[in-house]
């Protein structure tokens, strides 16, 4: 899977997903990630991307001409027809799970990371495919979530993990949360792994486990237990 990154903050971006799991996959050839400066595509003589919103008001909004050209670059660069594109905003769909193995499936994706008011709606309507937001909340800039999101899709992607079990019983993966999770020592501040995780018994262990997983979405995450529930009955 091929994902770009358009940011005015590369290194930023670069820092993150050039280490652990998804720094290996790249070094691998399993997944490959592109972090492009839009200051490298302005036309204006001091590297301007910005300008203040028609009708007033505070901050400043990115300009299309040089996101268009990033994006224009892009596709030369890939060969790629039309990539799926995304713009990390507050007002787009929050991401789940289901999302992201959804879109661990596409062979491109193109990121917008945003910043001060956001970008140019122009721009928006002419290159975007969806919106997506990791929460009901504002940060500075696109590049964060933007690193969320890669980082949650390429994690999906054949060969990043050892094992498809190594995301399959994680939380959310199929509705629930996981079960909790115990290591070496055995005990430890005078609380003991629970016997049956230590009995070798396969089926008890998954039959606990299941059962551990039910009763903690329904604790921790009524909402997702009502769903999961709601979704068996379909």
């Amino acid at each position: 899977m091929r994902i770009d990154i358009m940011t005015l903050f590369p290194e930023m971006c670069e820092a993150v997903l050039g280490e652990s799991i998804i720094g290996r996959a790249r070094k691998n050839g399993l997944a490959e990630v592109y972090c492009h400066n839009i200051r490298d595509y302005t036309q204006d003589k001091h590297r301007r991307v910005d300008d203040a919103p028609y009708g007033g008001g505070k901050g400043m909004v990115m300009q299309a001409q040089p996101i268009f050209s990033c994006y224009q670059a892009i596709l030369e660069q890939s060969g790629s027809e039309k990539p799926y594109v995304v713009y990390m905003s507050p007002q787009g769909t929050v991401l789940s799970q289901k999302k992201c193995v959804s879109m661990s499936k596409l062979s491109h994706l193109v990121i917008l990371c945003g910043h001060y008011e956001g970008v140019d709606e122009r721009i928006i309507e002419k290159i975007v495919d969806e919106e997506i937001s990791i929460g009901d909340y504002v940060l500075t800039g696109g590049e964060l979530p933007a690193m969320v999101l890669a980082d949650s899709i390429l994690r999906l992607c054949d060969g990043v993990l050892s094992d498809s079990e190594c995301f399959e019983n994680e939380s959310h993966y199929n509705g629930l949360l996981e079960y909790p999770q115990y290591t070496r020592p055995e005990e430890w501040d005078g609380k003991k792994v629970p016997e049956v995780l230590l009995s070798g018994h396969h089926a008890n262990i998954e039959q606990w486990r299941k059962e551990q997983s039910i009763e903690r979405t329904k604790c921790k995450r009524p909402d997702l237990f009502e769903a999961f529930y709601e979704e068996k009955e379909k």
